[in-house]
């Protein structure tokens, strides 16, 4: 079984659920099904309001990395300023739920967030691959939290299968063991990627 959220995460995913429920009449239920209307929320968030802005970032932050981890495992590694706060996948694909969460809100990539998805080096070829067959999007299904959402369970489920076939005698890559004792599937040579490479059209 997973750990529980930490206390402050699930503290402002439950909030974005009061928000939503309030504005729409729809409770979030922490499942892809409910994620349409978190999307169809955020697009309807005054961006003119800089502090409620931020607040709206961050719950909702909250909620869809839960949402990520609920689906497909990882943790969170809140270091740094909440906007900084990143959900790690069990493959070693990390990645900025705030980032995206503005991103969806903006409908466009912006300075101050990172909303890219992070691979290790030694996974950074197969994600690339993953990523340059993945058809185009429009520009709001590219923002779009479910688009993140199908992105991230896409290059996750390519990357168990390459973690699969690399498993053999000798460890995990099939080599002998070079006396390395970091995770191979560790942040450290980790490098960012664009999660559509193509990019959105209109």
């Amino acid at each position: 079984m997973s750990e529980p959220a930490p206390p402050r995460v699930r503290e402002y995913a439950d909030e974005v659920v009061a928000y939503v429920q309030r504005a729409l009449g729809v409770k979030l239920e922490f499942d892809s099904n409910t994620l349409p209307v978190l999307d169809h929320y955020l697009r309807s968030v005054p961006t003119d309001q800089p502090a409620a802005l931020k607040l709206v970032v961050l719950t909702a932050a909250a909620y869809f990395g839960e949402v990520v981890r609920q689906l497909l495992g990882g943790r969170w590694e809140l270091g740094g300023s909440e906007p900084e706060w990143r959900m790690f996948l069990p493959t070693g694909l990390n990645f900025s739920p705030a980032g995206f969460v503005a991103a969806a809100i903006a409908q466009a990539d912006l300075e101050d967030f990172d909303s890219e998805i992070n691979a290790p080096a030694r996974m950074l070829p197969h994600v690339q691959d993953a990523l340059a067959r993945m058809g185009e999007l429009t520009v709001e299904e590219y923002y779009s939290l479910c688009g993140r959402l199908d992105t991230l369970e896409h290059l996750h489920e390519v990357l168990v299968a390459v973690a699969a076939q690399l498993m053999g005698p000798g460890g995990p890559d099939g080599d002998e063991d070079d006396g390395d004792d970091e995770d191979d599937t560790g942040v450290p040579g980790g490098r960012a990627v664009a999660d559509e490479p193509s990019g959105p059209v209109n």
